[in-house]
């Protein structure tokens, strides 16, 4: 089986086959602001796709979903060792369990593509800072009320919740709500989609009835190591993402990488969808 990483760029790579080099190197020097306006003046996508790439459109997008519904893939939840020590556990394990969040964050791929899609377009560490504190803000106030507080959510409306959150944030990327009249506070909607992936993290620890004894101190630290592994893989995103800035080809390839984006988060509502309805 393909590991995680080898999936998206496959991903990648299938859909920037719609794109060639009509898109001219001075896109490439462009704000987000430009960029959105550029695309807005083009004439719908077909003006991006020359006719010998146009073909290859279905076929990258076939592959991209062809790879992400790998079962495994689709299936991010606690497992084998990790799932029995939980199972196990009594009493508090404060290094266990932040090693635990910190794992579950930096292998949970639908939580990062949506941080991926937020910090986007993101070049101040002020605005990421902004921007990641509320969404941790919202995923631990969830994270901590389900577990803590009891509240339970069906699991397969969640995900798909969080997949529509990825949707969202790569369609605001490339303008999508500007072109139809639409304006969203994107803080809001940061904070408004970190809550269910907070409740996306709390439905995977309540699947597995963990022992009250120790419980608080426990998810405590779960959450701790979720922040760690956060700041973990916001770091490595950033970093690819300062050095794919610098070649100048990030602007000529924002609006293909964010359409794999939206064809991730899509895939992941209806894998998720199809779960509700036939469980």
């Amino acid at each position: 089986m393909a590991s995680l990483s080898d999936c998206f760029v496959s991903v990648l790579s299938g859909v920037e086959l719609m794109v060639e080099s009509e898109i001219s190197g001075q896109i490439a020097t462009q704000t987000h602001e430009e960029f959105v306006g550029t695309i807005h003046a083009m004439d719908g996508i077909t003006k991006l796709l020359p006719m010998s790439s146009a073909r290859w459109v279905p076929v990258g997008t076939l592959a991209a979903l062809a790879l992400l519904f790998s079962g495994p893939l689709l299936a991010h939840g606690i497992t084998g060792t990790d799932q029995a020590f939980l199972l196990s556990n009594v009493g508090a394990q404060i290094g266990a369990f932040i090693y635990l969040g910190a794992k579950h964050m930096v292998t949970g791929y639908d939580h990062l593509l949506f941080l991926a899609g937020v910090i986007f377009f993101l070049y101040r560490l002020k605005d990421v800072a902004i921007y990641v504190t509320l969404f941790a803000v919202g995923h631990s106030l969830t994270l901590l009320l389900g577990v803590l507080g009891g509240l339970h959510v069906n699991p397969y409306v969640v995900d798909a919740i969080i997949g529509l959150s990825i949707v969202y944030k790569a369609f605001e990327n490339v303008g999508g709500f500007r072109q139809i009249g639409i304006q969203i506070n994107t803080k809001v909607a940061v904070l408004f989609f970190g809550l269910f992936h907070g409740f996306g993290l709390a439905t995977k620890l309540q699947d597995l009835a963990i022992s009250e004894e120790g419980l608080v101190p426990n998810m405590i630290s779960f959450n701790i190591g979720v922040e760690i592994g956060q700041l973990l893989a916001l770091s490595i995103i950033l970093i690819a993402f300062n050095i794919w800035r610098a070649t100048g080809s990030f602007i000529k390839h924002a609006y293909v990488t964010n359409v794999a984006l939206m064809a991730s988060g899509f895939t992941l509502i209806g894998y998720q969808l199809t779960g509700y309805f036939v469980s």
